[in-house]
């Protein structure tokens, strides 16, 4: 729930009438009023722990008479100000009725000049060639209130690592480092990864790793965004640009349902060329979605867009080979092979596509009476429409009085900044309650942790319908969330399938009802969607079927695959793709499914292209091009438009934005909005932007639109009841279970070479008694047969794995739809104990 509205205080500074709420900080105070307080280890993200003495300033306070306890006035009726004789430090002192603060005094001043001449002592003169240089604090501040000369002896400066890896993704330059702390505290406070921090004393203290391997955090690059100094960078943009060599375009993160916004940094590179290269993504802010804040997948997942594999220019099946086609001869053989189709043609759809793209492609296949589908494995999305969270919803507002409830999701690997997000709202008060048959990060801010079975989470929401009887074991957290006056929940895939996140979403739709948890702002549904743009995906009417994709294709005379790759997630699938005759794929590389295909269209990706994503929450964003498109690349809406007018067909499009028009005159949800709308800015606390770096770090300030919350269905007044929940989860000695991680082996990531170090080997992970009852050794190969299907994977225990499951990331080892009886697994030792048979 949103912070108690505080009684405002009115105080001076620097002679200026400002007047801000109870228990805001000096500094914070002077930045509403427009008066700058140099700051380095203050940050509006953290606490305040007055470390660098950089934001000292005088402070006068009313004088307050000890018999009467009212304020002494002067002759002229005017309170009597009484200033104390040291400096203090802004940002850790509140402001108070009638203080009088000097921000800018002589004797301020000359502070501000000691301070500085300090910290370059032992500073090196790396200006020229610093990474940080032009929006660098240091120093900016030391150009406005530094000295212009040392009195030190240059050579007496420290010597330290210029090149020390904290980690695969970041450096750090020890001598540039000034111990502000920022780093240290956002691992700490925010992130919850207090995985590096200080060592050694005095002139020679300096920032080290504590984890294996180091800096083990999904986080770490925030830590770059809000270093003061040029300490800490990231590995593919050291020694890469200066600041005002490139380019900023603002974007969506297109990895996960956040929705995170960001700004792509871009420059004209030799090495390629002459090509526009992404030299990095910062955060872009947007305090109703991520803050100031994106993840490490986010940041450095992006090297793909131009990798020299993407798909270029059309290919045409020759024979046996795919040859190089014009846009013509590829356009003419597509029409060739879906003329004679018909209405027997199947769409088989990725969910990391845009609204735009998602809309043309179904209009192409339906308007023919075709069929479209979506390549998930996760339902829900029909109730996320129904019953998702109000327009207005701000997870920074649930605090006190508020209740977040997490159903079979592992936040943190599945949308970090939720997990952030959630984690801040248990800070504030909320009631966290976790379900899973897992452990997970999440645990560690549960007031309630539920543990489960494998496929028992649907179960486990119905027992908390009703506070009066439920299981004993449940009755706190069911009280808590029928009790809260906020609640939403989260709903994942952990260890379930279609079938089961079907009866997870229903079973969490029927909480929500009951407790009337929904139609409002902060409370509803949010599904944890596998890619950025599923809930999009469900609104636009593309929705997964639950069968498998060879009953689909059963009667069909051609598919069409766009942004979706199902033979590489099976390879099983490979004759059933082939099986309709005439395979189209639109792609960004060359995928295994795109082997197969009679033609193959090179799609552009979202750094290339306009369009809109929908994240988990409902709300509809805009990204913007960054680089020029790669060789003859075309976005998938205009493909699909090409390929209509080619069949025939009336596909007027000329713009994303037509199709965008378009789109919201046909879906109900999104009637009204328009481009115009969601390109619409608003002011963010704290301000951000070039003359904002000392205070909030290289955030972007957000200029490009916020985005529109769409509203659910019950908000506009469609009825909602409880609906009876059916799903049995699967029962074996032996079952595997598919689960996500934020680091996984998809096509985007492998063709990201900056967090290759970060992918882990194809495993299957497994509890150590099972491990060692099985004969597998960890880290060492084992076999593993599904449903016939054979893999060599990793062995890895987990003393958090549950006994009796074993636990397959997706997209990092074999594709598992769903909860499935294990056939086989062998070591490659003799041992009979390393063969496990159903």
């Amino acid at each position: 729930m949103p912070e108690p509205t505080r009684p405002d205080v009115h105080l001076t500074i620097d002679g200026k009438a400002v007047s801000v709420p109870a228990g805001k900080l000096i500094v914070e105070a002077a930045k509403r009023a427009g008066i700058d307080i140099p700051v380095f280890c203050y940050h509006p993200r953290l606490e305040s722990v007055g470390m660098c003495r950089m934001c000292l300033v005088e402070i006068g306070r009313p004088q307050i008479d000890r018999a009467t306890g009212k304020v002494v006035v002067d002759a002229q009726g005017q309170p009597q100000i009484a200033f104390g004789p040291k400096l203090e430090t802004s940002c850790t002192t509140p402001v108070s009725e009638g203080m009088v603060v000097r921000a800018s005094s002589e004797k301020v001043r000359a502070a501000r000049h000691d301070i500085l001449e300090f910290l370059l002592t032992s500073h090196p003169l790396d200006c020229p060639v610093c990474d940080k240089g032009g929006e660098c604090p240091l120093q900016n501040q030391t150009l406005e209130y530094g000295p212009g000369l040392s009195r030190f002896i240059f050579t007496d400066k420290q010597r330290l690592g210029k090149h020390v890896p904290l980690g695969e993704l970041i450096w750090l330059d020890q001598e540039r480092c000034i111990q502000c702390g920022r780093c240290i505290r956002f691992q700490t406070d925010v992130a919850d990864d207090p995985v590096i921090g200080f060592y050694q004393r005095g002139r020679k203290l300096q920032i080290a790793t504590f984890s294996e391997p180091g800096f083990d955090s999904k986080f770490s690059g925030n830590t770059t965004d809000i270093c003061p100094v040029g300490a800490l960078t990231t590995a593919d943009f050291r020694f890469g640009a200066r600041p005002w060599e490139m380019r900023s375009s603002a974007s969506v993160c297109s990895h996960c349902p956040v929705g995170c916004n960001t700004v792509l940094h871009t420059r004209r590179e030799a090495a390629t060329g002459g090509r526009m290269e992404i030299k990095r993504v910062l955060p872009r802010q947007n305090n109703l979605v991520n803050d100031l804040w994106i993840c490490d997948k986010g940041r450095f997942g992006y090297a793909y867009v131009t990798h020299r594999e993407r798909l270029t220019q059309p290919l045409v099946r020759q024979g046996d080979r795919l040859m190089p086609a014009t846009w013509e001869q590829a356009l003419e053989r597509v029409r060739e092979g879906m003329m004679p189709a018909g209405s027997h043609i199947l769409g088989l759809l990725g969910d990391r596509l845009s609204n735009e793209d998602l809309f043309a492609l179904r209009m192409l296949i339906t308007a023919r009476g075709g069929g479209v589908t979506l390549d998930s494995t996760m339902a829900g999305g029909d109730l996320t429409a129904l019953l998702g969270v109000g327009v207005g919803t701000n997870l920074a507002d649930l605090g006190k009085g508020s209740a977040v409830l997490l159903a079979a999701t592992d936040l943190e690997e599945e949308a970090p900044i939720w997990w952030l997000r959630a984690r801040q709202a248990a800070l504030r008060g909320a009631v966290v309650i976790t379900v899973n048959a897992r452990a997970t990060k999440a645990d560690r801010i549960a007031r309630h942790v539920v543990r489960i079975g494998v496929g028992e989470a649907p179960a486990s929401l119905e027992d908390l319908r009703d506070p009066a009887h439920a299981p004993a074991h449940l009755q706190d957290a069911a009280r808590a969330f029928a009790e809260a006056e906020n609640a939403i929940v989260f709903f994942g895939a952990d260890g379930l399938g279609f079938e089961g996140t079907q009866a997870l979403a229903q079973a969490a739709a029927n909480l929500l009802i009951d407790t009337r948890h929904y139609g409002r702002a902060n409370n509803g549904l949010i599904g944890v969607w596998p890619r950025a743009n599923t809930q999009g995906a469900w609104d636009l009417g593309v929705r997964p079927s639950g069968r498998p994709l060879a009953e689909l294709i059963a009667g069909q005379q051609a598919l069409f695959v766009a942004g979706a790759d199902p033979v590489g997630d099976s390879p099983a699938l490979a004759p059933v793709v082939r099986a309709p005759g005439f395979l189209v794929v639109q792609d960004l590389f060359l995928s295994e499914t795109a082997r197969l295909a009679d033609v193959v269209l090179p799609a552009q990706s979202f750094a290339e292209r306009e369009g809109t994503f929908t994240s988990g929450e409902r709300r509809v964003q805009r990204f913007y091009p960054a680089v020029p498109p790669m060789g003859q690349s075309k976005p998938d809406w205009q493909i699909a438009g090409e390929i209509g007018r080619a069949l025939g067909r009336d596909m007027p499009w000329l713009s994303v934005a037509q199709v965008f028009a378009a789109l919201a005159a046909a879906v109900p949800a999104y009637a009204g909005l328009n481009y115009a709308a969601l390109a619409r800015a608003e002011a963010q606390w704290p301000p951000t932007g070039s003359s904002n770096y000392p205070f909030s770090g290289t955030a972007a300030r957000n200029d490009q639109g916020v985005g529109v919350q769409v509203p659910s269905a019950a908000e506009g007044g469609t009825p909602v009841s409880p609906r009876e929940v059916r799903y049995q989860a699967p029962r074996a000695e032996w079952v595997a279970i598919p689960i996500t991680r934020l680091y996984d082996r998809g096509t985007l990531l492998l063709h990201s070479s900056t967090l290759a170090p970060r992918l882990p080997a194809p495993s299957v992970i497994l509890h150590p008694l099972d491990a060692e009852k099985l004969g597998a050794v960890p880290s060492h190969a084992a076999t593993l047969v599904l449903n016939g299907l054979e893999v060599e994977l990793t062995v890895v225990t987990d003393e958090a794995t549950p006994r009796g499951v074993m636990l397959l990331p997706r997209s990092a080892s074999v594709h598992l739809a769903a909860p499935t009886p294990v056939d086989l697994l062998t070591a490659p030792a003799a041992d009979e104990r390393a063969a496990l048979k159903r």
